[in-house]
């Protein structure tokens, strides 16, 4: 047996029956009350972000209509086989995430808006009006954020604080994540303010074409970025103070 360091631990995994595995050890949590605590807690909830949102997944989900309308409209040149190609692409994705027994919240609220936007367009016989529900959407989200930034209710923070388990504690007993909540809502309504900058002028010159591939690519990336500036936002927040249910 080896008198060097881990000598006597080397001998006894050698001497445990096959297949038994030695116990590693694992570094300790952080000790609640601890700085690295408070960093992991906060890293945590900073994380619920893409969740709260659909991920990736949910999207796609709403993206991926859009650019079928306007490949179809393309080939067709006509409104009504567009409006249905991208009405039945956001059907499927709800089925298909029932049948996996998943949230159809992001998918559901996809189908709806290209519901009304095909009904739009094929009313009018106008392909860009398919584009007017999102636009006029995009505008409102705006809105609705500033406004509940301005009356300290901002809007992240109520869709984070149920994901993160602090419901609203963050406005009346940790202003430093009011804060963040607000920096963070201010900073969706700038990034997410941009598509409808951009897209409206578009959509009265009727050019359906760079309507369509403009919204399309403005349909991921800034959701992204405003994703992103809000995680970093987070992260340096104070950790969410957990809401006490009835039986705690």
């Amino acid at each position: 047996m080896s008198n060097l360091p881990g000598g006597e631990s080397a001998a006894r995994t050698a001497d445990l029956p096959s297949g038994i595995e030695p116990a590693v050890a694992h570094d300790p949590a952080p000790e609640p009350g601890t700085a690295a605590h408070d960093a992991a807690a906060s890293k945590e909830a900073a994380e619920t972000v893409i969740k709260a949102f659909g991920g990736v997944r949910g999207m796609i989900d709403m993206t991926l209509p859009g650019l079928v309308f306007i490949i179809a409209f393309n080939v067709t040149h006509q409104v009504a086989p567009a409006a249905w190609s991208a009405l039945g692409l956001s059907a499927l994705f709800v089925v298909v995430r029932l049948a996996k027994r998943e949230t159809i919240q992001h998918a559901f609220s996809g189908v709806f808006g290209v519901a009304i936007g095909a009904w739009i367009s094929m009313k009018t016989g106008k392909a860009e009006n398919f584009y007017l529900p999102g636009l006029l959407y995009s505008v409102g989200y705006c809105v609705a954020l500033a406004v509940s930034a301005l009356v300290r209710w901002p809007l992240i923070g109520v869709m984070l604080g149920p994901i993160t388990g602090e419901m609203f504690t963050w406005r009346t007993q940790n202003p430093g994540r009011l804060a963040a909540y607000t920096k963070a809502t201010w900073a969706w309504v700038v990034i997410m303010g941009i598509k409808p900058v951009i897209l409206f002028p578009l959509y009265f010159t009727g050019n359906v074409n760079l309507l369509g591939w403009l919204k399309v690519a403005l349909g991921i990336p800034p959701m992204l970025l405003a994703m992103y500036v809000t995680w970093q936002i987070l992260l340096k927040a104070p950790p969410p103070i957990k809401a006490q249910t009835d039986t705690e």
